[in-house]
């Protein structure tokens, strides 16, 4: 097994059932200067990353992830994931999203870039807007 591929595996493990995850470890994961980004974030630093993580966990009443597919090479990796989580202002019910992490590697992960699909994640879990996120999909659907 190749360094590359033992850092996606502690990568992996580590947000398998994020909700229980020990902040701590995301130094064993991430380079001190992380850039870090998704739909709505732009976190740069391994302090900020704790805080987010912090806060974003504080929320959540259940977070596990399952993963789909990889693909590793010398400095870069694509990971394929569903999450399954629950928060209290959602319903507290089970929400699923797929997504793809894309990671740059060095000795640790340097970037980590997170696309996921917000509408399924946030929008459609709301009454009103939820209602006309669907029937937006459904008209360009047809």
């Amino acid at each position: 097994m190749t360094t590359n591929t033992l850092l996606v595996e502690r990568f992996k493990s580590y947000f398998k059932i994020l909700h229980e995850s020990d902040l701590s470890q995301l130094r064993d994961i991430y380079a001190e200067q992380i850039l870090f980004k998704d739909p709505v974030h732009e976190i740069r630093g391994l302090v900020e990353l704790e805080d987010y993580f912090t806060s974003l966990c504080a929320d959540l009443s259940d977070c596990r992830f399952e993963y789909l597919d990889e693909m590793v090479s010398d400095r870069a990796a694509y990971v394929k994931w569903m999450m399954h989580f629950k928060h209290p202002r959602l319903g507290n019910r089970l929400i699923s999203v797929r997504g793809v992490s894309h990671l740059k590697l060095g000795d640790k992960i340097e970037y980590h870039e997170d696309f996921y699909d917000m509408g399924a994640m946030l929008y459609e879990q709301l009454p009103l807007i939820g209602n006309v996120t669907r029937w937006l999909r459904l008209r360009l659907a047809s």
